[in-house]
């Protein structure tokens, strides 16, 4: 019985998915008038960038409110060759770091509008539980 609980809430729960085309992004924001949040990592490499995954952005506090409020941009700089992305992604990636992350800082997440107006950064790891990061970004919201 127990087994078939889980598999329906697995059918039911549908994982937070994070894009990876800003501009593609923006125009789903500008559509449901929700904020974007970016996420610059390096996710085969940057110790703090796999913690924030796992401690902050694969926790039900963060995926709930995000499901309901957010457009999530990733932009991946992973370094092992069998990670690697299309150039095409790069690039994306690249003009994206251009914009929002000229110091190449890992991992940076960054709060924008529906227009691509930064509300709020974050340098490195929060030191700070999912709730507590949730609420910094329900603070910047409209």
């Amino acid at each position: 019985m127990k087994l078939l609980f889980v598999a329906l809430l697995g059918f039911f729960l549908t994982p937070t998915v994070w894009m990876q085309n800003f501009s593609e992004a923006q125009k789903e924001a500008k559509s449901t008038h929700k904020q974007i949040l970016i996420n610059f990592s390096g996710s085969d490499w940057c110790g703090p960038c796999i913690r924030l995954k796992s401690e902050i952005f694969e926790t039900q506090d963060f995926e709930t409110y995000a499901d309901g409020n957010l457009i999530l941009v990733k932009a991946d700089f992973p370094r092992q060759k069998k990670n690697q992305l299309a150039k095409e992604q790069v690039k994306l990636n690249e003009q994206l770091a251009e914009t929002y992350n000229k110091d190449g800082k890992f991992p940076f997440t960054v709060l924008v509008d529906e227009n691509g107006k930064v509300l709020k950064t974050w340098d490195g790891f929060p030191g700070e539980s999912p709730a507590a990061f949730v609420a910094e970004i329900a603070k910047n919201s409209k």
